[in-house]
């Protein structure tokens, strides 16, 4: 799905990654982890064509998978004048789907991330964990092929990490995921790779060699 060879990024002369050989594969389920400043938000923004690298090739199919991204951190401006159905629904701009269809991804959506009975609060209203899933929401409503997460469980209510693990396993099948994490008991045992990412990337064999920083 996409080629990243020999890859680096700088940033002020600073070296972020170096050396980052990758192939991200249709279905892939591609858990990553490593210390804090190591470049895996960098990592994932280069995948996504956010970034661009300093040097090396980043190759992409035609014609681009769909993509669904949930940042790490939201820079949505609660003042903003926007309700959490809205801000779902807006994971379905510039996707052909007709009215119908659309209504029932927004009310399956709602029901999938537990915000029925919020659909017409502010997000101003919003908890933080409520926010993080309309966020969500937005990022699967299309069902993309390609869902990016970058710390989802940071920012989500502890009562919801098991309908969240719920979403990605029915995802899973037909969507190529991408997952930062530093939560590994549980998505270790669900994803089909394991990466490291402290200045380059490096691939783990086995889940259970697998922890934040190293390969054992």
């Amino acid at each position: 799905m996409i080629q990243l060879s020999n890859v680096d990024f700088r940033f002020d002369n600073n070296i972020v990654l170096q050396h980052v050989n990758l192939n991200v594969n249709k279905g892939d389920f591609i858990a990553i982890t490593g210390p804090n400043g190591g470049g895996k938000t960098t990592l994932i923004r280069l995948v996504l064509g956010l970034l661009q690298p300093s040097a090396g090739v980043i190759r992409y199919p035609e014609p681009h998978p769909t993509i669904g991204y949930l940042p790490q951190k939201s820079t949505i401006d609660t003042r903003f004048p926007i309700n959490v159905e809205q801000v779902v629904a807006s994971g379905l701009i510039n996707r052909p789907i007709g009215d119908t269809d659309r209504k029932q991804a927004i009310e399956q959506t709602l029901s999938d991330i537990d915000l029925e009975n919020k659909r017409g609060n502010a997000i101003s209203d919003l908890s933080g964990g409520q926010l993080q899933r309309a966020l969500l929401g937005r990022a699967i409503i299309a069902r993309p092929q390609l869902l990016v997460l970058d710390e989802p469980l940071s920012y989500l209510d502890q009562t919801f990490s098991g309908r969240f693990y719920e979403i990605l396993n029915r995802l899973a099948p037909t969507t190529t995921i991408l997952l930062v994490s530093h939560e590994l008991d549980t998505i270790a045992r669900i994803a089909t790779r394991h990466l490291i990412v402290h200045r380059t990337v490096q691939e783990c064999d086995a889940a259970h060699h697998f922890s934040h920083t190293r390969c054992d």
